[in-house]
C-alpha cells in the first residue's frame, strides 16, 4: 500500500525422518506424501486471501543445488566437521537436545517422548560464534518481541553454545550431502538456507539477492524461534553475508486454552469457518485476539462473539446505518453545503491521525493492537451518531447543511478506516467502498491521513448487510457438528479378532430390555455401579464398570437393554445377573438408552 518493492516468501520445509516415516506409514513415497501437503496449503492460502511473490519447496531442484553448495562451503571453511552424535532425539521437532534441557525426560518444544540417537553425523561449529551471537541478539532489536532475547541467551548461549548437528545417516529422505553419500544435510541447514536459495543465491533460478537482501523481516512460530535467531544469522556470519534485519517470533492458536492437535481431537478446520462466516471474518477474529508475542486462544464461541460484536454491531452497523441515511434523506446524493460544530472535532482529529497510529503498529507486527485503534476509531463514529442524532436533524430542511455535514464526516471516517484495514479483510474493504462512493484514488495510502478526500457531493450506494449477525448458541452446535472428528473403524481387523458366528450363535444371547430403578456406587471400587433393573420378571441386580461415565442420578430412570442369560458373578462382593450394552466413544462409554416408552422386558431381536 505504501508503494514499497516488496517480496513475500513462503514455503514448505519437506524433508526429514518425520516425513519419511509418515509417508512409510501411508504407503506412499516422501515426495508423494509432502505433495499432497503442498497442495492443501496452498488450497487453503488461496481460500484465506493470503498472497505471496513467491513459493519455495526445499525439493526445489534450484534449493537443493544451493543447499549443496552451502554444505560444501562451510565444509571447506572448517566450520562444519564430522563427528559422532549421542543424546536425545524428537523426531516430531526435528531435535535434538540434552540430557539437563529436557523436561520431566521428555521434550521441552513438544512434550513428547526422546528417543536415544547415536550415528555419525557433521556438525556446524556454533559455539566458535557465541559471544558473537550474544552481542547481535543483545545489542540490536533484531529478536521480537525483546522478551524472547533472554530466553535465547539465558536457555541456549549461557549454558555454553553447542555445536548443531547438521546431517544424518539414519534415513534417507534429505539433500545427499554431495562429497559423502552416506549423509543427508539435516533440516537447519536446509531448511533455514531457503530464505535466498529463493533469491537466487547458489543457483540459476532467480537473480534477485541483490535486490531483496538482507530481509526486512522474517517471521516465524516461536517454537523455531531457536533456529532462526542463532543458527541462522551463524550460517550467514560463516557465509560473510549480511544479517536480516528483524526475525519477530508469533505465537501458537491455541483452542480452548490447549494447543491444537489432531491427537487431541481439538483441530479447527479453517475452511468450514470460511464457508460459514466468510474468510475476512476469520481473518479478523486470528489477528484481532493474537497479542503481540503472545499465543491467541481461539474457541468457537470467541470467534462467533467477536464477529458479532466488532464486524456486526461496530463496523456493520456503522456503514449500513451511515448508506441508508444518506439514501433515505437526500436520495443517496449528498448536497454540498455544511455546517461543521464542535462536535466534529474529535471524530475528525481522530480519523485524520489514524494513519499515523497504525503505521508503526504493523511495521512492528504488533497486528492486534492496530486493530484496536481502528476500532476506536469507528466506536467514536458510532457515538457520533448517537451525539449528532441525524433522524432528529432530518426533521427540518433547515438543518439539511448540517445534516450532510455529519453524514459526510461519517463517510470519510468510514474510508479512513476502512482502507486501514482492507491489509486485513481485503474482500469485503472494496464492497464497503463501493457503498460509500469512493474509488481506488480515495482510498490510497498517501491519501490516508487527509480528510476531506470524498467528493462534496458523495453517491452512496446501499449494498448487502457486510456482517450479519450470528445466533451463537445454534452456530456453536452446529460447529462440534460439522468439526467432530470423523472416526474410522477397521472392520475387517475386528471381525477377524471376534470371528464370524451364525445366526444360531447369536440367538444363544438374550437380550432384553429394563428400567433402572436405583443405582449407587460400590464403596470398594472406583469403576463399579450397583444397579438395580425391572425387567418385568421381579427385577434383577447388575453391576457395571461404568462409574467414571456416569453418576447414579443420571442413570435412575433410563430404559436399558442389558444381556439376560449371562452367567451371574461376583464383583467386589456384589452379584452381577446381566450387563448393560454400552458402546465405545472415543474416550468414553456411552450406555445405549431406550426411548422413555419402551417397555420393560421385552426381547430385542
Amino acid at each position: 500500500m505504501q508503494g514499497y518493492d516488496v517480496m513475500f516468501l513462503t514455503g514448505t520445509d519437506e524433508h526429514g525422518q518425520k516425513i519419511e516415516l509418515k509417508a512409510a506409514e501411508k504407503g506412499v513415497t516422501p515426495k508423494e506424501y509432502v505433495d499432497e501437503i503442498v497442495a492443501n496449503f496452498k488450497r487453503l492460502w488461496e481460500t484465506m486471501h493470503i498472497s505471496y511473490d513467491r513459493f519455495i519447496r526445499t525439493t526445489d531442484d534450484y534449493h537443493i543445488e544451493t543447499v549443496q553448495k552451502i554444505f560444501k562451503k562451510l565444509y571447506e571453511k572448517g566450520y562444519i566437521y564430522k563427528g559422532t552424535y549421542k543424546g536425545k532425539y524428537c523426531t516430531p521437532c526435528e531435535s535434538f537436545w540434552t540430557e539437563s534441557q529436557l523436561v520431566d525426560g521428555k521434550c521441552p518444544d513438544c512434550g513428547r517422548e526422546v528417543k536415544e540417537a547415536n550415528e555419525e553425523a557433521y556438525f556446524l561449529r556454533l559455539s566458535d560464534f557465541a559471544d558473537k551471537i550474544e552481542k547481535f541478539l543483545t545489542e540490536t532489536d533484531y529478536l521480537q518481541p525483546k522478551s524472547r532475547v533472554n530466553e535465547m541467551v539465558n536457555n541456549f548461549i549461557k549454558p555454553g553454545l553447542e555445536d548443531l548437528c547438521v546431517s544424518r545417516t539414519s534415513f534417507t529422505w534429505g539433500i545427499p550431502v554431495d562429497f559423502d553419500s552416506k549423509h543427508v544435510v539435516y533440516v537447519w541447514v536446509d531448511a533455514l538456507s531457503n530464505y535466498i536459495s529463493a533469491l537466487g543465491y547458489g543457483n540459476e533460478k532467480y537473480n534477485d539477492f541483490e535486490k531483496y537482501w538482507p530481509a526486512d523481516m522474517h517471521m516465524t512460530a516461536k517454537e523455531i524461534v531457536r533456529f532462526h535467531s542463532i543458527v541462522w544469522p551463524i550460517i550467514l556470519m560463516m557465509l560473510d553475508l549480511p544479517l536480516p534485519k528483524h526475525l519477530y517470533g508469533h505465537g501458537w492458536i491455541n483452542f480452548n486454552g490447549d494447543k491444537m492437535s489432531k491427537s487431541k481431537g481439538n483441530v479447527v478446520d479453517p475452511f468450514v469457518l470460511c464457508e460459514r462466516y466468510g474468510v475476512d471474518a476469520v481473518r479478523y477474529q486470528i489477528l484481532r485476539d493474537m497479542p503481540y508475542g503472545s499465543d491467541c486462544n481461539f474457541t468457537n464461541e470467541l470467534m462467533l462473539t467477536r464477529i458479532n460484536a466488532d464486524l456486526a454491531n461496530d463496523l456493520g452497523n456503522l456503514v449500513s446505518r451511515t448508506v441508508a441515511m444518506a439514501d433515505k434523506y437526500f436520495g443517496g446524493t449528498l448536497p454540498t453545503d455544511r455546517v461543521s460544530d464542535d462536535l466534529d472535532d474529535q471524530l475528525i482529529g481522530m480519523a485524520q491521525s489514524l494513519c499515523d497510529t497504525v503505521t508503526p503498529l504493523i511495521e512492528q507486527a504488533q497486528h492486534s493492537k492496530a486493530l484496536e485503534e481502528i476500532f476506536k476509531v469507528i466506536s467514536r463514529a458510532n457515538k457520533y451518531i448517537d451525539e449528532t442524532a441525524p433522524w432528529v436533524l432530518a426533521k427540518d430542511e433547515s438543518n439539511n447543511a448540517r445534516l450532510a455535514t455529519v453524514l459526510y464526516n461519517l463517510l470519510e471516517t468510514i474510508r479512513i478506516c476502512s482502507a486501514l484495514l482492507s491489509p486485513f479483510m481485503p474482500a469485503t474493504m472494496p464492497e464497503v467502498w463501493e457503498q460509500i462512493g469512493a474509488g481506488a484514488e480515495d482510498t490510497a495510502f498517501d491519501k490516508l491521513g487527509t480528510f476531506g478526500v470524498l467528493r462534496a457531493d458523495v453517491t452512496v450506494k446501499k449494498g448487502r448487510v457486510l456482517f450479519p449477525r450470528i445466533d451463537i448458541k445454534s452456530e456453536i452446535t452446529e460447529l462440534e457438528r460439522l468439526m467432530k472428528p470423523k472416526t474410522v473403524i477397521k472392520e475387517d481387523e475386528d471381525l477377524d479378532k471376534a470371528g464370524i458366528i451364525s445366526i444360531d450363535d447369536f440367538a444363544k444371547v438374550k437380550l432384553r430390555t429394563g428400567e433402572i430403578t436405583a443405582c449407587e456406587k460400590i464403596k470398594k471400587s472406583k469403576k463399579l455401579l450397583k444397579i438395580q433393573v425391572d425387567d418385568a420378571r421381579g427385577g434383577r441386580q447388575i453391576v457395571s464398570g461404568i462409574a467414571e461415565y456416569y453418576t447414579p442420578e443420571e442413570l435412575i430412570g433410563k430404559k436399558i437393554i442389558f444381556v439376560a442369560n449371562l452367567a451371574p458373578a461376583k464383583l467386589c462382593g456384589e452379584e452381577s445377573n446381566g450387563m448393560l450394552l454400552a458402546c465405545d466413544a472415543g474416550e468414553k462409554v456411552q450406555v445405549v438408552f431406550l426411548d422413555k416408552d419402551t417397555p420393560n422386558g421385552s426381547t430385542v431381536r
